[in-house]
């Protein structure tokens, strides 16, 4: 990839780059029906991974009151998720590579999500302790890390390179559906049962996930695909219908040696890390200021209203004007929604401002998984595992436990101008990133 950042105007760059993503010239995105087919089921994983992740901190405050803990202990229980986290991001990443690109990652996909599905399942019927409910976030850490790794690489895999971007976003679209789903499921579950029976919706939502993956991703599917984009003069993904590496330590090497994956590592740590910590009180927050259980749980998922509308402008948005050019609106968008979250004393406020945040709350993902998965295509499945992995889980074994720290001993106020200070900080590894996108100027 070349050093040299490409936001100059298309006349200006003459011949394309090696490496480069081409970029689109129209916002409005073309694929084959087989495409929009598997744009449809991993959409629908991310949202079972949006539940999974929303559950915990929507019954938290459920869960303190049936084991007796306070908030800085409560943080560990999604610490130890995280820490699963990174086991499965890196091992499926890896694997998936290993196995195959194109049509194979379905086979490692499928298992990462069955563990989660089994992992629902037990939750409900042996978290009787907190023990063993605490030992149970583990596989569901591990499933949450594989599926999302290997989710992302696949769906970019059947999508011309030119739409990209719109392909990552719109599949990431479940993230904020499922944030305001969750809500709404677990309101409900709240008032008709326990805190356990919450995690029942995993396995609901993921075998017919499965089984409609087993359908649609198949190598003669892919290979309609290919030639439907043969045909209309768009880029293939990937020039194979499948590769495979030698060795576990080629990609691995490849992912570490490459500058816009580290640096995206570093952004995404950074994110994720005013994420979790903001998320897993939020709940908390609400109830303590007088709302309801089943309210505060379904006002915590409010920005899913406007969260698909994020990252499908921003992700296709970076198809045309670039990864960095989006992702900088959105550092600034993340900082004064943080700002913002002072003034949630009541339902009407938290409404208002999470509303506001979904504008940007799952927009960065999207974007920087592009410009990843842009700068190292064949090894897509282990550098979404690394980033993923390390921004992901390290962020939150990290956070929780320091906000509940910082709201047991300072308060709401001092930990949300903590978080909107790192957010900020997220624009000095962005100033590192090289674009991977052509610019196409209107």
């Amino acid at each position: 990839m070349t050093e040299q950042e490409p936001r100059v105007s298309e006349q200006q760059q003459g011949p394309l780059q090696a490496g480069l993503n081409p970029g689109s010239r129209s916002i409005i995105p073309r694929g084959h029906g087989l495409s929009w087919a598997t744009l449809v089921i991993t959409t629908l994983a991310i949202l079972m991974t949006s539940v999974d992740a929303g559950i915990l901190p929507a019954v938290l405050p459920a869960i303190k009151d049936d084991f007796s803990l306070n908030n800085a202990q409560a943080g560990w229980i999604n610490s130890v998720f995280f820490g699963g986290t990174l086991v499965g991001a890196v091992a499926f990443g890896l694997l998936s590579d290993r196995i195959g690109t194109g049509y194979r990652r379905s086979w490692t996909w499928n298992i990462a999500m069955l563990i989660g599905i089994i992992g629902g399942a037990l939750t409900f019927g042996f978290a009787g302790s907190f023990i063993a409910f605490f030992l149970l976030r583990i596989p569901m850490g591990i499933s949450r890390g594989g599926s999302e790794t290997v989710n992302v690489a696949l769906v970019s895999e059947w999508w011309p390179k030119e739409h990209r971007g719109f392909a990552v976003g719109v599949h990431h679209t479940g993230f904020p559906l499922g944030q305001f789903l969750t809500g709404a499921l677990i309101a409900v579950v709240l008032d008709a049962a326990g805190w356990r029976e919450a995690f029942l919706i995993i396995p609901l939502l993921g075998i017919p996930i499965i089984i409609g993956q087993i359908f649609v991703g198949t190598r003669r599917n892919q290979e309609r695909v290919y030639e439907w984009i043969d045909l209309h003069k768009l880029t293939r993904p990937l020039p194979e219908l499948t590769t495979s590496t030698r060795t576990s330590m080629e990609p691995i090497k490849a992912a570490l040696t490459n500058r816009n994956v580290l640096m995206s590592v570093v952004l995404m740590f950074l994110f994720l890390w005013c994420e979790a910590g903001s998320t897993t009180f939020l709940t908390t927050q609400l109830v303590g200021h007088g709302v309801s259980q089943s309210q505060a749980a379904l006002i915590a998922g409010a920005s899913g209203l406007t969260g698909w509308i994020g990252q499908v402008v921003w992700g296709t948005w970076s198809d045309r004007s670039g990864r960095k050019f989006a992702m900088r609106f959105l550092i600034i968008g993340w900082v004064l929604s943080l700002l913002a979250m002072i003034f949630i004393t009541g339902a009407t406020s938290g409404w208002i401002v999470l509303i506001f945040w979904g504008l940007f709350r799952n927009a960065p993902f999207p974007v920087t998984y592009a410009l990843l998965i842009d700068s190292l295509p064949k090894y897509a499945g282990s550098a979404m595992g690394i980033m993923i992995g390390i921004a992901f889980a390290l962020s939150g074994l990290l956070a929780t436990p320091v906000s509940g720290f910082i709201i047991d001993h300072f308060g709401f106020t001092a930990q949300y101008v903590f978080l909107a200070a790192i957010c900020l900080i997220g624009l000095i590894p962005l100033a590192r990133i090289t674009e991977s996108v052509r610019v196409h100027h209107a």
